[in-house]
């Protein structure tokens, strides 16, 4: 917080408002993957996985975010907009991401397993910014805390 108690807007800042909302799924015993999307520095849209909640794969946090964003801008562009997310979006999430032309994406852990730079082909849009490992240990260890639970 500055001097007049206003938050600092950095990608801190939202990654962070993201890992509350990964916090929420893992209390939902889904797993702990959080998104906020940001446009004109406000959060416009708060998500996290719900795939166990909703029965429905393609219930993943960048695709709540994606809906609820929409809902609130009256439009389906995203182009102004920037997700935060906690894990690397995988392929059906970054493909959504391409036709939402978002402006950037920000995410915190990688996906060595499933994350969408895995494909060679690119497959966000052109405009799209990326940046990456904002919080990455944060972001890594509510995931890892999770699937060491299911282990044991």
């Amino acid at each position: 917080m500055n001097s007049k108690n206003y938050p600092i807007f950095t990608h801190e800042f939202y990654m962070n408002e993201a890992l509350k909302e990964a916090q929420k799924a893992f209390e939902r015993d889904e797993v702990p993957v959080g998104a906020v999307i940001v446009c004109s520095r406000t959060i416009i849209a708060r998500a996290h996985n719900l795939t166990e909640t909703l029965h429905d794969v393609t219930a993943h946090a960048e695709m709540q975010a994606f809906t609820a964003a929409s809902g609130y801008l009256g439009g389906k562009y995203l182009d102004e907009c920037t997700l935060y997310v906690t894990l690397e979006p995988c392929v059906m999430c970054a493909g959504a991401a391409f036709w939402t032309q978002l402006g950037s994406i920000i995410y915190g852990a990688s996906d060595e397993k499933r994350g969408f730079r895995l494909i060679a082909h690119p497959l966000l849009h052109p405009k799209t910014e990326l940046s990456a490992g904002i919080l990455a240990e944060e972001c890594s260890q509510i995931l890892k805390k999770f699937f060491k639970s299911k282990r044991t």
